[in-house]
């Protein structure tokens, strides 16, 4: 009786975690939820009327954006990953990014149906990741998703600025057209990887 080869997914390695515990509030995770506490302050900023918000709204997205370096970057270093920062982190960062992106459409500074995609592949991402994660696969980030969300961050703190400054808006708006296009490439990509994992399972 011969034997099949083990067609089974690639396992999820295990996250390290942290000496204290599996949802331990430490420096990585404060910085997250740190970053979730801004999301509200920032919408409130961009949609109230006084003089000098465009500026305030900046700085205050501009934080959010380093804490979402420093948080993983600080988690690695000293092995502080936890479970609940590989919850929270995804999270506050979508968050942040659609807030910010919704506001500028209702501030009629950007396109609704260009967020409409870019969020819509967030989302959509998303779901596949948790699908392959539920099957014991871990699909990688990709380069073209890193690059999608350094463009994000470059196009809205351009637009933001293009609210008075008008000679940002131009700019802005190339970024932004280069986000949708990243956003879609890697879309595809994701979607592709997830495809090849499954077909391979199967």
């Amino acid at each position: 009786m011969s034997s099949q080869p083990d067609q089974s997914p690639i396992p999820a390695p295990p996250p390290p975690l942290l000496v204290a515990g599996r949802g331990s509030i430490n420096l990585p995770n404060g910085l997250t939820l740190f970053r979730i506490f801004l999301v509200p302050i920032l919408v409130v900023v961009l949609l109230t009327k006084f003089t000098g918000r465009e500026y305030v709204g900046l700085a205050i997205f501009l934080i959010a954006a380093i804490t979402d370096f420093f948080d993983g970057y600080l988690a690695r270093k000293y092995n502080q990953v936890t479970r609940l920062g590989m919850l929270l982190d995804p999270i506050a960062d979508k968050l942040l990014v659609s807030a910010a992106l919704i506001s500028l459409v209702e501030l009629h500074l950007a396109p609704a149906w260009m967020i409409v995609i870019i969020i819509g592949r967030e989302f959509a991402v998303s779901g596949l990741r948790s699908i392959a994660t539920q099957h014991g696969v871990t699909i990688p980030a990709s380069p073209l998703g890193k690059g999608k969300m350094i463009s994000q961050v470059v196009a809205i703190s351009l637009l933001i600025l293009g609210w008075e400054l008008g000679e940002f808006m131009f700019v802005g708006t190339i970024a932004l057209w280069v986000v949708v296009v990243l956003a879609i490439i890697s879309g595809v990509d994701y979607f592709m990887k997830f495809s090849r994992l499954f077909l391979r399972r199967d």
